[in-house]
């Protein structure tokens, strides 16, 4: 089940909204098959295991086991249900790492081969199963997106100077936080953040896949000459005056309400977004903190200081109910991980 986590972890970023899914064929504890989702609408992992098998050693399928780590698929999407394969192979034991909680699978998948006389095993490795998938999870579950926020503050607790663009995180932090992009279904800034910082809102240095970028922009005071707004890749526009598509930019039109937090998600959700990374500004981040809207948080954590080099400086937000998962050192900086409790 290890192997299999390791196998489901390389469709990172590629198979959302669907879910990460590895899976190893042992013949008398020997890996004859492997493989994984790669790519959403594509092959399944049990689909590529399979077909992993060489030629040799194909008669041994049905006496083999078939390690998952989600239960089989039995309904008919993009590809056929695996627990069709499994059976038309005659494999006679499945052992699975979690339950799926997706209605049209939950637990049907795991019936079903049951009802063919094959022996299903598990949940196995179920917590690091359901990590794996964190998103897919909380989005079936919650019915909201995974919320991830992320910002770089000083020494001093400091995230930036208003109008004014400002480095705070290193290079190789920078570098860290385009992979991040890339495994997140869509990226989320405020109207302050897409005018001080004109930011692009893409992955760089070779990483695929970009994001969908959304903004904030209650009254639409971003123009053609910002970068969000080009065709470079879709953006979704909150705004309260209109409803338009311009090429790759959809202008979303919600309700004029104090806060537009409960109907963005309320819109992610139905348009199958299964995560997205709040990158600023403060304001955006506090109240996405303030609300109890987050699940995990990135906190970059500069060494040195700003002082009175800016004449306005803009406080960093504050977690509250936040549990620390991780501490990594990068360079000079310092990443903290946390998730709310």
């Amino acid at each position: 089940m290890q192997r299999c986590l390791q196998l489901a972890q390389k469709g990172a970023g590629w198979v959302a909204p669907n879910p990460m899914v590895g899976a190893v064929l042992v013949y008398q504890d020997q890996i004859i098959g492997e493989g994984f989702h790669a790519q959403y609408g594509q092959a399944h992992a049990e689909v590529n295991c399979i077909n992993s098998v060489a030629e040799e050693n194909r008669a041994k399928i049905t006496s083999s086991t078939l390690y998952v780590s989600l239960e089989p698929c039995v309904h008919f999407g993009k590809t056929p249900p695996c627990t069709n394969l499994i059976i038309a192979h005659q494999i006679k034991k499945v052992v699975i790492g979690c339950m799926d909680p997706f209605d049209a699978v939950n637990g049907k998948g795991a019936k079903r081969l049951m009802q063919e006389g094959v022996e299903v095993i598990g949940p196995i490795l179920e917590k690091e199963c359901k990590d794996l998938n964190k998103r897919f999870f909380n989005f079936h579950l919650n019915r909201r997106p995974y919320i991830i926020l992320k910002w770089a503050q000083t020494a001093d607790e400091i995230i930036g100077a208003k109008g004014q663009e400002i480095k705070i995180s290193n290079s190789y932090t920078q570098r860290l936080v385009h992979t991040w992009r890339s495994e997140e279904a869509a990226i989320l800034v405020g109207t302050q953040t897409a005018i001080t910082d004109n930011p692009q809102l893409n992955t760089r240095f070779g990483l695929k896949p970009n994001p969908l970028r959304m903004v904030i922009d209650r009254t639409l005071q971003l123009n053609q000459s910002f970068h969000l707004l080009n065709d470079h890749q879709p953006t979704w526009v909150f705004n309260t005056i209109k409803n338009e598509i311009q090429n790759a930019v959809r202008y979303i039109q919600l309700i004029e309400q104090p806060s537009l937090l409960k109907p963005i998600l309320a819109y992610a959700y139905e348009h199958q977004v299964q995560s997205i990374l709040v990158e600023g500004g403060a304001k955006l981040l506090q109240s996405f903190i303030n609300q109890a809207l987050w699940d995990e948080a990135r906190v970059i954590k500069a060494s040195h200081a700003i002082g009175t080099n800016y004449e306005y400086v803009i406080q960093a937000p504050h977690l509250f109910n936040e549990q620390l998962m991780n501490e990594a050192k990068v360079g000079t900086d310092i990443i903290q991980y946390f998730k709310r409790n």
